[in-house]
């Protein structure tokens, strides 16, 4: 469906979670092969639907927005909801299942009339399920590669299960940015970049606070910020059972060690040195030439995400840190990584808006989506993917689901927040002590 010369491109974005939000959001800006666009958000109802103040941090604005089941945004998509006019471009911002779910969701919609091109990829760095979240994310035309080295992953991956990989498309992450590191600040910043999930447990997540509490004690002349996601009660990606305003309770912190949210491009611009786990903010650091340390204190572990970074010259320790160690990173690595500090971030997104004008414009319609899970592919899997999302093997909207109810009157929605932060509060506060106790 070739948008009209005369018209705005018109793209949806689904996304899940507040990062996921920003991603898809800023990658359907970068991607866009036409400089006017309209873009409409729907948010997918769940555990991790950001708040607004979740949103407005991110940065990532929309011509609409408006939150949604699985279900209602297939309904959505088929016109049902919409003012007569279609969409040119999707972006599904989901988690692998979630993708999964709304390809075979949109097939069964859309079968093999017009469509608008489907694109799909990752937030950040890809450092567990590679095989599995690409294959739940195969299907649609494009799934972007935010490097070099993934792209070359992807296809691996694909070709090794005799799959289509050629929508892989290359391009880079789509908030890279901000003005390039000119030298050392006075005061000297340091950043901890702080993550929901990465590392789990209580005792390596007070081990990291104490040392960056002694990190401010040791350097009073520095500036020290604990850079937060969320706050009390918000979900992120993932889920945060132990956030460190938690952990910081009790605790007599240096006058010079901050507790701070906000933008982290604007946290960025005051930084002298990033600190971190394996933070996709280690990037975004990189890419502006900010000295960037990525922990080996926890030791170098796929489950800490950390060993991605091996090679880069970043891994390094509190101990080296205090004593004044800047890591140097390799040039090769970052260049493999799409950091692009060498100045070619500009161009990091030109084949992906080439190959979206191509499909815009050919004559007819898109050929149906064909997800490489199937019913025959994968029996015992698919269908409770789709099972979670209220839709049956085919794709279609089960009995009951919303799409074959009206939608959420205030009532209704008033009653959803409150469940959602119920069960937000069980996940922060209800469940870690259940833990304890069974482990007495």
């Amino acid at each position: 469906m070739p948008a009209s010369a005369t018209k705005s491109l018109r793209i949806a974005v689904l996304a899940d979670s507040d990062t996921r939000w920003k991603w898809g959001a800023l990658t359907a800006r970068r991607i866009a092969p036409a400089a006017g666009i309209r873009l409409d958000g729907y948010l997918l109802r769940g555990r991790a639907t950001p708040t607004p103040r979740q949103l407005a941090e991110t940065g990532a604005t929309a011509d609409s927005l408006r939150e949604v089941t699985g279900a209602e945004f297939l309904r959505a998509m088929t016109g049902e909801s919409m003012t007569g006019e279609s969409y040119d471009i999707l972006v599904l911002a989901l988690v692998g299942g979630g993708v999964q779910a709304m390809l075979h969701g949109l097939k069964h919609a859309w079968g093999s009339g017009p469509r608008p091109v489907v694109v799909t990829g990752y937030v950040g760095v890809v450092y567990e399920k590679l095989a599995d979240g690409l294959l739940l994310r195969h299907g649609a035309d494009l799934v972007l590669a935010n490097s070099a080295q993934d792209a070359d992953r992807f296809r691996a991956v694909y070709e090794g299960v005799g799959a289509d990989a050629g929508a892989v498309t290359e391009v880079a992450l789509p908030f890279l940015g901000g003005e390039a590191y000119a030298g050392e600040r006075a005061p000297y910043t340091v950043t901890f970049a702080a993550q929901p999930s990465v590392p789990e447990n209580r005792a390596d997540r007070t081990y990291l606070l104490e040392r960056l509490i002694a990190h401010a004690r040791r350097h009073p002349e520095r500036e020290v910020l604990l850079k937060l996601r969320s706050k009390p009660g918000e979900h992120t990606t993932h889920i945060e059972e132990l956030p460190y305003q938690k952990l910081v309770r009790g605790r007599e912190l240096p006058a010079n060690l901050h507790l701070v949210y906000g933008h982290m491009g604007e946290v960025l611009d005051r930084t002298d040195l990033l600190v971190t786990v394996s933070s996709t903010a280690a990037l975004e650091s990189l890419h502006r030439r900010i000295p960037t340390a990525v922990l080996t204190d926890l030791g170098v572990r796929e489950a800490l995400g950390n060993h991605h970074f091996l090679g880069s010259g970043c891994l390094t320790s509190w101990d080296r840190l205090d004593a004044g160690h800047r890591p140097e990173p390799d040039p090769e690595w970052l260049a493999r990584q799409g950091v692009a500090a060498d100045g070619s971030y500009a161009t990091a997104f030109d084949a992906a808006r080439a190959r979206i004008a191509a499909l815009l414009e050919r004559s007819g319609a898109l050929p149906p989506l064909e997800p490489y899970y199937t019913p025959e592919t994968a029996p015992g899997y698919l269908p409770g993917i789709l099972g979670r999302h209220h839709l049956g093997p085919d794709g279609a909207p089960l009995p009951g689901s919303p799409a074959t109810r009206a939608e959420a009157g205030p009532v209704r929605q008033i009653v959803r927040r409150a469940a959602r932060g119920a069960y937000r509060h069980g996940v922060q506060r209800v469940a870690p002590v259940i833990r304890r106790m069974g482990e007495l």
